[in-house]
């Protein structure tokens, strides 16, 4: 089991998102977050003020799948996401060393689905 956590360009949204259903993956955590990379913000003008903008606005996916689906999960988020400019995001790969589902209590893979 592995824990994928992406972090994209907000607008892109809905294109990662169909081309997960378009792999079969349905269930995911998606978050509104602030963060930088090698972007390191911009400058904005208002009412005549300069302001830096240093944290950019990103949504973070956070996606639980069994090892089967992880590449075809990477690959859905890759093409959905990738616009060839810089600040498309960052994938994260980890290790699940166990999930438990409250509602009847299955563990592992099949907590998953």
């Amino acid at each position: 089991m592995k824990l994928i956590i992406a972090m994209i360009q907000p607008h892109k949204l809905p294109d990662v998102k169909k081309a997960l259903f378009d792999a079969e993956v349905h269930k995911m955590t998606v978050t509104n977050v602030l963060g930088c990379g090698q972007q390191r913000g911009h400058s904005e003008t208002y009412r005549g003020i300069v302001h830096e903008i240093n944290l950019i606005k990103k949504v973070r996916l956070e996606i639980a799948v069994n090892e089967d689906f992880v590449e075809p999960t990477i690959k859905a988020i890759i093409d959905g996401a990738r616009t060839g400019k810089i600040g498309d995001g960052k994938i994260f790969v980890l290790d699940l060393p166990r999930c438990i589902r409250i509602r009847t209590g299955e563990e592992g893979s099949k907590a998953i689905g």
